[in-house]
């Protein structure tokens, strides 16, 4: 069925009263598969011990891929555990998340062989994308015009570095990072070598930084090759984020902008846990699949 086809027998459902209107963002074929990642589950650097009980979750809800922290992937491949769970849950790795230090030359070596080692494990297990997040700075001292040309180098080199075994990766902008606000994604986004660094960009820190989340995918949305989908509701919850769809960044937007623009994207679910949380993580990633799913997605489960 070409596209006019589809257009007209939409149009003719709608007007027979067998679709109403806001079913028909439903009706439409959805490609992208959303992923998720270890954040909510505790799945971090501290409790690596967390991602087996993380993995069983998310492939439970059926979620199609997931991300963690390079350094969770060393911790369980050196204890020979990554790959027996990954098996065993059947959810595929596809990405881990690397801070990197690229505002300070002098250690530029010594972060970009870290990464690479991290990158070797992602490999070894299946996983394609490297999600490098600028960090290592104190936002308060930090000076990013006198360290703008140290960032784009850094963030090319360990590109550069990344694609020599085989991996893709892009800017994680982050809150805190030497990368935060929306006038620093386009000056460094604007700048980097894009063949071999594309943008991962945060849709919740997007908007929690002043942003407008969806306007800066568009923008980018020719180099956007992975993300994290994140909603912000401001709230005292999950460190101001929410579920998806409970939030204030237009979601529904930045799904179909990638959806025309890189249907194959790494879209990657991710929400901050907190104190006294209303919801336990697997709450939490279920009330995101249902969102999800009211857009038309499609689950493994």
């Amino acid at each position: 069925m070409n596209r006019r086809t589809f257009s007209k027998t939409l149009a003719m459902a709608v007007a027979s009263g067998a679709l109403a209107p806001h079913d028909m963002w439903a009706a439409q074929a959805r490609k992208l598969k959303i992923g998720i990642t270890g954040l909510i589950f505790r799945a971090t650097p501290s409790e690596p011990q967390n991602l087996e009980q993380a993995l069983k979750d998310m492939s439970e809800l059926g979620y199609h891929s997931f991300e963690t922290w390079g350094s969770v992937l060393e911790h369980h491949d050196k204890a020979g555990t990554l790959g027996a769970m990954i098996q065993k849950y059947g959810i595929p790795l596809r990405s881990a998340f690397m801070g990197v230090n690229v505002h300070d030359p002098s250690i530029l070596k010594e972060s970009i062989a870290q990464v690479v080692r991290w990158g070797q494990v992602l490999k070894k297990h299946g996983g394609t994308f490297a999600v490098i997040n600028a960090g290592g700075v104190k936002r308060e001292s930090f000076n990013f015009k006198e360290a703008f040309p140290h960032i784009v180098t850094g963030l090319n080199e360990h590109g550069k570095a990344l694609a020599d075994i085989g991996l893709a990766s892009g800017l994680h902008q982050h809150t805190g990072s030497a990368v935060d606000t929306p006038d620093e994604v386009y000056a460094v986004m604007e700048k980097v070598d894009s063949r071999v660094f594309k943008f991962a960009p945060d849709t919740g820190q997007l908007q929690k930084a002043g942003g407008d989340a969806a306007k800066i995918v568009k923008d980018f949305k020719s180099i956007v090759a992975h993300m994290h989908l994140k909603d912000y509701k401001g709230w005292e919850h999950f460190q101001g984020y929410s579920p998806l769809g409970e939030g204030k960044v237009d979601l529904k937007s930045i799904l179909d902008t990638m959806e025309a623009a890189n249907p194959s994207a790494n879209i990657m679910h991710e929400l901050d846990g907190s104190a006294k949380q209303p919801y336990t993580p697997r709450e939490t990633a279920a009330r995101s699949k249902a969102y999800l799913q009211t857009l038309g997605y499609q689950f493994l489960r």
